[in-house]
């Protein structure tokens, strides 16, 4: 573990992620600068969003530094495989596209202290921005037997089904037992 040695907030970011590496502190430096881009500060709620394009270490950094999270909604993964990062306000769309330069690879201590226009393209953009989050109605998959956000399941047969569920299609292998759940208190009362 790092301690003394390096900013508070990355001290933070080690701490979150459990360990000291070159992927953090490429996500650490992104975040950093559509921070200061933009501007923006650590977000309380969804005003801040970022959208990660890889599901590296760096992503732990820009949650960290972000206050971003899938949790509050403003977190979007893209699997794509690259070290880009947009941050972006609500309700405007103002966003920093921060994308990882090619070229040869840099010492740690090198991701630290070069100016950022030497690691990075960036961009400033509108862009249009994802739905802001919402909470869902879950209902119980009739094959597996857990619950489900309602959005998020299948008909397959007449049955309502989850993603997995219904992926398995009705030539699969056995399929897991269908879990009992206690009633829930409000039908119970109903």
């Amino acid at each position: 573990m790092v301690s003394g040695r390096y900013p508070r907030d990355l001290e933070q970011v080690v701490k979150f992620h459990g360990h000291y590496c070159g992927g953090i502190l490429i996500g650490y430096r992104a975040a950093k600068v559509g921070l200061k881009r933009l501007p923006a500060r650590r977000a309380e709620d969804e005003q801040l969003i970022a959208i990660v394009e890889n599901d590296s270490c760096a992503v732990d950094a820009v949650q960290v530094l972000t206050g971003c999270t899938f949790g509050k909604g403003n977190l979007f993964f893209r699997d794509h495989g690259k070290h880009v990062y947009t941050f972006a306000l609500r309700p405007s769309g103002r966003a920093v596209r921060v994308s990882r330069k090619p070229g040869r690879r840099v010492s740690q201590e090198q991701i630290l202290v070069a100016p950022a226009e030497d690691l990075f393209w960036i961009e400033e953009m509108t862009i249009k921005l994802p739905s802001p989050s919402r909470i869902r109605e879950s209902v119980i998959c009739q094959r597996c037997g857990e619950p489900v956000m309602q959005t998020r399941t299948r008909r397959r047969s007449g049955k309502t089904l989850c993603i997995p569920c219904a992926r398995r299609g009705e030539k699969a292998e056995k399929r897991p037992p269908l879990r009992k759940h206690p009633p829930r208190r409000d039908a119970a009362r109903a």
